[in-house]
């Protein structure tokens, strides 16, 4: 299995009878599933039904949908409205006298505003229905679609994810194996921090010494957030290869994965460790963008 992205686009026509339509669906990032819906004058009735078709496909983004529709040649009456004719006729007759002009030609009296009258032929209650079910049908095709469109970009962003935590297990590694946590290394380090405590001391009692010296060790001792980053590289890895919508998992996941770098850094004493921690963290950062756009 894959991940999805919440980022894709998809449009489609068709059409019946008389009536030719599109829809556009479109999805970016979003906290939950929250749907936007665009319908032309009429279609009103059929938002409800959309809203439900889209849940039924996504978990999670900002989603809108958009229907546009119109009707081809065949879906209008054209009414000559004679009461408006003969007024203008009459009109025109009247000019003729008064100033000698020729009554104006049919293709003119036509081309007068309210002479002719054209008129949405009215549908059948089973037509308009039918016509309806099959623009629902025609969504949930399109729906698919912007579907697959978020799998492939899913499909992206699995290479990029994976390829950001083979990054933080190498610098992972790499902090584990460094020369400044070898006991050797972490022993001389400790010598010298209690070699200054007993100078500027002024009569530290033994007790006390020991008390510091295990603080400062502690405080120098990354192992339990490398072992942590470790599980949670591991974590990572199992929701790339899950199923569903496992986007939050992935941020809180991503948010520990900070928490870890962070504390290397704070507790790092060393040059080396400090550089390391700090690609580290940059890497997560990067890591985090990315997972903002997973379902």
């Amino acid at each position: 299995m894959t991940i999805n992205s919440m980022t894709g686009f998809a449009r489609a026509e068709s059409s019946l009878g008389t009536v030719r339509w599109h829809w556009e669906v479109r999805s970016v990032n979003g906290r939950g599933l929250d749907v936007r819906v665009r319908l032309p004058s009429g279609y009103e009735a059929l938002e409800p039904m959309i809203r439900e078709a889209v849940a039924n496909q996504l978990v999670r983004g900002n989603v809108t949908v958009s229907l546009s529709a119109d009707r081809r040649e065949g879906g209008q009456a054209i009414r000559l409205n004679e009461t408006a004719l003969a007024e203008v006729v009459k009109a025109a007759d009247r000019i003729r006298e008064l100033t000698g002009c020729a009554l104006p030609r049919a293709d003119g009296l036509i081309g007068i505003r309210g002479v002719l009258e054209v008129n949405e032929i009215e549908e059948e209650a089973e037509e308009s229905g039918a016509r309806m079910e099959a623009m629902l049908d025609h969504l949930r095709d399109v729906l698919a679609a912007l579907v697959r469109a978020r799998t492939a970009e899913g499909q992206r962003l699995h290479e990029v994810l994976g390829a950001h935590l083979s990054e933080i297990e190498r610098l992972v590694k790499q902090i584990e194996k460094s020369p400044a946590r070898t006991p050797a290394t972490l022993t001389a380090r400790l010598k010298e921090q209690v070699a200054r405590l007993v100078e500027t001391g002024n009569g530290l009692d033994p007790e006390r010494l020991h008390q510091e010296a295990v603080l400062l060790a502690t405080r120098s001792d990354v192992e339990e957030e490398l072992k942590r980053l470790s599980a949670h590289i591991g974590a990572a890895r199992e929701l790339l290869e899950g199923d569903g919508a496992v986007g939050r998992k992935f941020d809180f996941l991503a948010q520990e994965f900070n928490r870890e770098a962070n504390t290397v850094c704070s507790k790092s004493n060393d040059v080396e460790i400090t550089r390391a921690g700090l690609a580290l963290k940059t890497v997560i950062d990067q890591m985090r963008e990315q997972v903002q756009n997973i379902e």
